[in-house]
C-alpha cells in the first residue's frame, strides 16, 4: 500500500494492517485516543488514531474529519489532510515536528485570525459532535452568541460535573450566577470558524516555522473562545506573538482579555466532567474571575 493506493482505497487500511502489511510505531496522541505513525511501502509517513478498546462513538472520527476538512477549506492555518475516515481509524497527513519559535508564533496567529474570518453559517456545525470524550451539541443554532454558550457550551458540562461529582454545590451556584448575567459581558459577534478545543496541545509545531491546527472540535463559535482556550494549561508557547499576528490581520473586539476567563470555563468544564475533581480548582478560579470582571 501506498499513498496512491490509500486516497483510492481508503477502506483497505485496516486489513493491511491487521496482515501486518504496513510498519507501524506507536506515537504521543493525547488522551483519547491510540495513536500510530504508519510507514507505507513508498516510504510515506500518516498519522493513524483509533479509539483504544472496544468500539468508538458512532461518528467519533467522522465528526473529527469533517472539523479537519471544514478548518482546512479556509486556507488559513494548516490542517492535516484527511485520507481515511473510517468507523474504526483516521488516517490524516504526517507533520514532521518542529520547534516552537516566536516567527512561527506570530505568523500562526495571523492564519488562525484567518481561519476565523472564513466564518460559519450558524453557531454550532451540520455535523455531530465530540469534545474529547464527551458529545457535544452542535445543533446550528441563531440564538445570540451568548444565550448559545450559555446553553450549548456551558450549562451541559457544569451539569456532567456536577452529578459526576467533579464540582462542589458552590462551584454550581457561582457558574449558575455567571448564566443569569451571561448578555452583560457582551462581546457579541457573528459566528466564526472555530477550532473549538484549542487548548496548546492541539497546536502542533511543525518544520518550516509552520504551526498545524489538530484534533479539533471545530464548529461555528466565537474566536475569542480558540485565543482564550491557547493561554489554558501553561498557554501556547510565544503566545504574545501569536495574540500579535492575530491582531494584525483581524483586531479583537474591545473588552476581550476581561472574557477570556468566561471563554475558558467551556474547555475547563469539559475537563471536569470527564476527567474529575482535579480540575475543580481550575474550573472555580476562572468563575470567579468571570464574577470579578
Amino acid at each position: 500500500m501506498d499513498l496512491a493506493y490509500l486516497r483510492a482505497h481508503p477502506q483497505h487500511l485496516p486489513t493491511f494492517l491487521t496482515h501486518q502489511r504496513i510498519r507501524e510505531t506507536p506515537v504521543g496522541g493525547g488522551d483519547v485516543c491510540k495513536a500510530s505513525r504508519l510507514t507505507l511501502d513508498d516510504g510515506s509517513s500518516i498519522f493513524t488514531k483509533t479509539w483504544p478498546s472496544g468500539t468508538p462513538p458512532e461518528h467519533f472520527f467522522a465528526t473529527e474529519a469533517a472539523g479537519l476538512n471544514w478548518l482546512r477549506e479556509a486556507g488559513g492555518a494548516p490542517v492535516p489532510e484527511v485520507f481515511a475516515a473510517l468507523d474504526e481509524m483516521l488516517a490524516l497527513e504526517w507533520i514532521n515536528p518542529g520547534q516552537p519559535s516566536a516567527e512561527a508564533a506570530r505568523r500562526f496567529g495571523g492564519e488562525l485570525a484567518g481561519v476565523h474570518r472564513a466564518g460559519a453559517q450558524s453557531f454550532g456545525a451540520p455535523w455531530v459532535g465530540f469534545i474529547g470524550p464527551l458529545h457535544q451539541d452542535n445543533t446550528p443554532s441563531s440564538e445570540p452568541w451568548a444565550q448559545w454558550f450559555a446553553h450549548r457550551r456551558l450549562m451541559p458540562y457544569l451539569e456532567m460535573s456536577a452529578d459526576r461529582g467533579a464540582l462542589q454545590a458552590e462551584d454550581v451556584a457561582a457558574i449558575e450566577h455567571i448564566l443569569t448575567r451571561i448578555d452583560s459581558y457582551g462581546g457579541d459577534e457573528p459566528a466564526a470558524r472555530i477550532h473549538g478545543d484549542l487548548w496548546p496541545g492541539n497546536v502542533l509545531w511543525g518544520a518550516g516555522n509552520r504551526s498545524w491546527l489538530i484534533d479539533p472540535a471545530a464548529h461555528g463559535g466565537h474566536r475569542e473562545t480558540d485565543l482564550a482556550q491557547l493561554a489554558l494549561f501553561g498557554g501556547a508557547p510565544f503566545l504574545r506573538e501569536i495574540l500579535s499576528g492575530y491582531e494584525e490581520v483581524w483586531p479583537l473586539s474591545d473588552g476581550w482579555q476581561a472574557r477570556v476567563p468566561l471563554h475558558q470555563l467551556h474547555l475547563l468544564l469539559v475537563h471536569a466532567a470527564a476527567f474529575g475533581e482535579s480540575y475543580r480548582g481550575s474550573v472555580r478560579a476562572a468563575a470567579d474571575a468571570v464574577l470579578r470582571a
